[in-house]
Formats: structure tokens, sequence, C-alpha cells
């Protein structure tokens, strides 16, 4: 059981929650969700320095302690939506309407439509523009639990543009209550200047590119999309070793719409994630097991694009490989900016259980994008906590559109 930090007293504490039910997501204990109910959670300058149950609190003085009772409900870890490209000008619903009514992707794509569409718009937009849009997608996701977001850039595809993006997502996390971590995805698809020349473009990606995004401590890990219609297994390989060199971590889009064995690829970087992982073989699972590497799981795309091939779920927990969960909210493939539909997508397209669902956007989400402070309520985390009015939390898996949040802390601050 958690016990009292040595560094502070009770009655030095900011914050005390007492009459909780705490769904921990600490694997350490012996119990669905690490659950300990009839518990308190202690905080002190954004931390948690005490957890457990209320019977083992030590005494304190209630007068000089600020406390609040949780009556009987649950906490939970802060939500954590680990793969998202939320900075982005313009609409594609047209592009919906159009697919509805029978038209290609491919065609839209020759009309000037995709991703080639959101690229125009976003070169086009200026900061102030992207960042009021950006800041609207994450009041929603803080209105639903979320405590960190991860945006890739993505829809500039060259360095002025890249550049542009990253710097709004940086500035969203300077203000915002969210906490903001930043992936380079600059090989995400190819621009329109460069057709038919994709390694000349990858050449642009893995020097100037990357070396602006360093020098500028603008992106947290690298990304590269790696598919049949977007980057080779060769030049993808290129981006991770040009990371490598600058001591970026790695993720890759892989295995979404064909095997092109980019997860084995990103395992062997020790890489943090592969993310949609449709086509996963088991070779690409041995390979995420061995080097730690999260499955990404992104449901909101797979639903959105009315996918049929199922990601290999028997075949994760099998060989013990951790399920994270994400938004991918984009305006073309998974226009969908919820984390909870995400939780309820999981269980219900692709049978994770609620538990599985809630390590997917907490314990795992963190382990996906290289954080150890968040995603468990223990001693010695941040102090980004979820108060629901829930009775079990599988209620946050069961239903989608009746938001139970009641209050939200992030580094102990009231939201």
């Amino acid at each position: 059981m958690q016990s009292t930090s040595q560094h502070y007293e009770l009655e030095d504490l900011d914050l005390l929650l007492t009459d909780a039910n705490i769904a921990t997501m600490d694997s350490s204990i012996d119990a669905a969700y690490g659950a300990i109910e009839n518990a308190a959670i202690a905080i002190k300058n954004g931390e948690i320095v005490w957890l457990g149950k209320q019977s083992t609190l030590p005494s304190f003085d209630v007068f000089a302690t600020p406390t609040l009772s949780i009556k009987g409900q649950w906490l939970t870890p802060g939500l954590i939506d680990c793969h998202t490209h939320l900075v982005f000008a313009g609409s594609r619903s047209q592009e919906f309407e159009q697919r509805l009514q029978g038209v290609s992707y491919e065609q839209i794509a020759a009309q000037g439509g995709g991703i080639a569409s959101t690229v125009k718009a976003t070169r086009a937009a200026d900061r102030e523009q992207l960042f009021v849009d950006a800041k609207d997608r994450l009041n929603t996701l803080l209105k639903e639990g979320v405590t960190t977001v991860e945006i890739k850039s993505g829809y500039g595809l060259d360095t002025e543009n890249e550049i542009k993006i990253l710097e709004v997502a940086r500035l969203l996390g300077e203000h915002h209550p969210i906490d903001i971590k930043t992936t380079f995805l600059g090989a995400h698809a190819l621009p329109p200047e460069y057709k038919g020349r994709a390694d000349e473009y990858i050449d642009l990606v893995c020097t100037e590119m990357l070396e602006q995004v360093v020098a500028s401590d603008l992106a947290d890990a690298v990304d590269v999309f790696c598919e049949n219609v977007g980057f080779s297994y060769a030049q993808t390989k290129r981006v991770f070793e040009a990371a490598k060199k600058h001591n970026l971590p790695v993720k890759c889009h892989a295995e979404q719409l064909s095997n092109q064995h980019g997860a084995k690829l990103v395992a062997q970087f020790n890489g943090l994630s592969a993310d949609h992982i449709e086509h996963l073989d088991e070779e690409g699972v041995k390979a995420m097991a061995q080097a730690g590497t999260v499955a990404v799981l992104l449901p909101g795309a797979f639903y959105f694009l009315r996918e049929t091939k199922f990601p290999p779920i028997e075949l994760l927990n099998q060989y013990k490989v951790p399920i994270a969960i994400a938004s991918d909210f984009n305006p073309g493939t998974s226009p969908l900016c919820s984390v909870q539909l995400m939780m309820n997508m999981a269980c219900t397209l692709f049978r994770l259980t609620p538990e599985q669902a809630l390590l997917g956007v907490t314990q795992n989400a963190a382990k996906a994008l290289g954080l150890k402070d968040r995603g468990v309520l223990k001693v010695g985390a941040r102090a980004d906590i979820a108060h629901w009015e829930i009775g079990h939390p599988s209620q946050l898996s069961y239903q989608f559109g009746v938001n139970k949040l009641l209050n939200l802390w992030v580094l102990g601050k009231l939201n």
C-alpha cells in the first residue's frame, strides 16, 4: 500500500482528496483497475505525496489542510491522447460527402483533395488562426478529462510550415492547461512539388527540416508514415537513423493499409510506438514485445474509413505488448475529437475490455510518449487526476455522450 512521502507533513499539503474510490491503474496493486476503495490522495507541489486506504491516513490538522470529499465517487489518472494531428486548417467535410456518393479516394486526390487540400489550407493559415482553432479542440479534450496530448506536424510538408505547426503546438503547451508533447512528422506524405521525387524529399526531411526542428527544440519525437501510399521501409529507416543522430525517439504510422514491416523497423530502433497496425503480423508483434514498443490503436480511423481488417489483439495480448488508444484526431480520416468515444470504440470494435481501454488512455498512453511521471496514480506521480460521477470505472467505456467528469486537476490545480 502507498504511504506518506518523507518530504511533507500532511499539514503542509496543497490538497487532500478523501472518501474516494481510486482506479490507480497501477499494476503493482493486485486488483482490477489497480483499485483502492475508501481511499485518500494527498497532493503537494503538483505531485502525489500520499495515497492509500483512508483508514491508514496519518492524523492531520483538519483546519490547516485544504480537503475535498469525493463522496464515494471515482478518481482516475488524467486521460492521455497519445496520437493526434490537432494543428491544421480547413475542413474536408465535402470529401466525406463525395466518398459517401461513391467517389473514390484516388479521384478526390486527383482533384486536389485528400491530404493535399489540408496542406494547402494549413500553409495558407497564419499562426493565430492555427492556434485559435487548435485551442478549441484542446478545450473539447479537456472537458473529457484529458490532461496530456501529443500533437504531430505533417500538414506543412516544407521546412517553413512544419516549423510553423510545431511552434504553434509548443505555444499551446504554454497557454493551455493540457500538457503538450510534440512530434515531427515531416514524412507524412509527399508534397505536390516533390511528385516523383520521394527520395529527394526524404533528403530534405533528414537534413534541413530535422536540423531546424532540433535547433529550435520543437519536437519530443519523430514519426514516419510507412505505407505503400506513404514512404517505403528504406525511406522510413533513413528518417529513423537521422532522428537517432539527434537523440530523438521515434514512432511509426505502421501497417495501416498493408504490411510494410514498419512496426518491426521501429522496434529495431527501440521506438516508442507503432500506430494503426491493422495489418501487423506475428513477426512484428514479437519485435515490439522485445523492444517494449507500444501498440497504439486508432479506432476512430478504422471506423471512419470503414475498414474491415482488425488489428491482431490476441497476438498483442499473447506477447504482452502494451496497448494504447488514441483519437488520431485529423481532418481526413478521423475527425473525431473524443478520447471517451475511442474507449467505447476500442471495446465495441476491437473487443478490448473496459479495463484495457482505460489502461490504453492512461498508463500505456504515457508509455507511448515515453513518459514515466503520469498515467498512474501513485506516490511521486504528477497530480493529474480526473474525478468522475460513476459507480464503476467500466462506465467510462460503456457509454458515450453523457460526460460524467466532475473535476479535473492538472499538476494539482483544478481546471
